[in-house]
Parts: C-alpha cells; structure tokens; sequence
C-alpha cells in the first residue's frame, strides 16, 4: 500500500470525525422520536454513515 501524506491523513481524520458525528446525530434522532417510519428512516442514514465510517478507517490500516 502507498504511503499517504500528512495533509491526506488530515483530511481522513476530518472525514472520520463528521461521520462519527453524523452517526451520533441520526442515532439520537431515532432514540427522540415516536414515529416508526422516521425512527427506521433515521436507522437506515445512521448505518450508511457507519459504512463510510468503516471504509475511511479500512484505509488507515
């Protein structure tokens, strides 16, 4: 694998802390509201977050 720079791994790490907080944000959407169909909604966003999450991090391994 390529060594990545300094300014890529800075912006990695920039990815990773939004979508932490993005993850955080939609969970606690879900866990407030009382309609299903948004609670599901919410979920779904949450884990596409996860998933990109895991794919910036793949990439530091």
């Amino acid at each position: 694998m390529a060594q990545i720079t300094s300014k890529e791994l800075s912006g990695i790490s920039d990815q990773l802390a939004i979508e932490q907080n993005l993850i955080a944000k939609f969970k606690n959407y879900a866990e407030t509201t009382q309609d299903t169909t948004l609670k599901a909604k919410y979920n779904d966003i949450a884990q596409k977050h996860q998933k990109h999450f895991d794919a910036l991090y793949s990439n530091l391994k």
